[in-house]
């Protein structure tokens, strides 16, 4: 990434207005992504998951056997599935399968753990369809999809064959260094506004929750996890820690961290050939481990 790139990069993004409500953070959220053009090749059908609305993402010759279970960012409290399918189409696109983007339940109305409720719901569902699944999210989806294979590991669920995890945020107590350490460089995010999101979502619950804050649970049984961020995030430490902490647990767990690139950079797929690279490594993560899954 040249520096030019890297600073038109973030000249795109800026951070959000503190003391907005959760409606006004919505409407400006998704007057930014919820219309953005997917292409031509991809069709967005609405259906039911897990008593969730979702959208079925599927890319025209995407025949590929398995699903990608798309689960979007937003810090909880904003996002739609057709936010998500933004990084649902492009990553269904390059794997080769299709895609579910789910809009799960959204705090404050709805606090932890009605997120993790929905996201197991909808994967048992797939589970139940004979499907092989990978799961896949952004930002608090990354986060969710590590509650959601813990979810699993309780219920006594087979784990999906793989999860892809873009900037996951792992700890709703904000306890990473780089919280701070990165506030002035990260064009997005201040602990300010993670901290006002946290607190819509736990709830005036313990916020080191494993299910919350997925970097603190026991990661045994896990399945594969591909981490992807920029260094250019106070949530670098997110995935950094959690990389040592799946490692530790013996976890088979890939990082790939982009120096200069801001959070979720996968957005810029198209205009930063790192995040073109990324998508690349992400999709090929998941195609290799969906020919090693069997169905079931």
């Amino acid at each position: 990434m040249s520096r030019e790139q890297r600073e038109q990069a973030r000249s795109l993004i800026s951070k959000a207005e503190l003391g907005q409500t959760p409606a006004e953070q919505r409407a400006g959220f998704d007057e930014m992504f919820a219309s953005r053009p997917l292409g031509e090749d991809v069709t967005l059908s609405p259906r039911t998951l897990g008593g969730r609305p979702a959208l079925d993402v599927h890319i025209d010759g995407a025949e590929g056997e398995g699903v990608i279970l798309y689960l979007h960012g937003g810090g909880y409290s904003i996002g739609s599935a057709r936010t998500g399918a933004n990084l649902a189409a492009p990553l269904a696109r390059s794997t080769g399968v299709p895609a579910v983007s789910l809009e799960y339940r959204l705090a404050p109305e709805d606090p932890f753990p009605a997120a993790v409720d929905d996201a197991l719901a909808a994967y048992r569902e797939l589970l139940e369809s004979g499907q092989k699944v990978v799961v896949a999210g952004d930002s608090a989806g990354g986060g969710l999809a590590l509650a959601l294979m813990l979810a699993a590991r309780t219920a006594g669920l087979p784990q999906p064959a793989a999860a892809v995890l873009y900037s996951p945020w792992t700890d709703v107590s904000l306890s990473g260094g780089s919280i701070d350490s990165r506030g002035d460089f990260d064009p997005l995010f201040s602990r300010a506004q993670m901290a006002e999101s946290a607190d819509w979502y736990v709830g005036g619950q313990d916020p080191r929750d494993e299910l919350a804050s997925p970097l603190f649970a026991d990661l045994t049984g896990l399945p594969p996890l591909l981490v992807q961020v920029g260094s250019a995030e106070v949530l670098l430490d997110d995935s950094l820690r959690l990389a040592v902490r799946a490692a530790e647990a013996e976890v088979d767990v890939s990082l790939d961290v982009v120096a200069g690139a801001p959070h979720v950079f996968q957005y810029f797929t198209g205009f930063l050939p790192e995040a073109d690279e990324a998508l690349e490594r992400a999709a090929a993560f998941l195609r290799r481990r969906l020919g090693d899954q069997p169905v079931g």
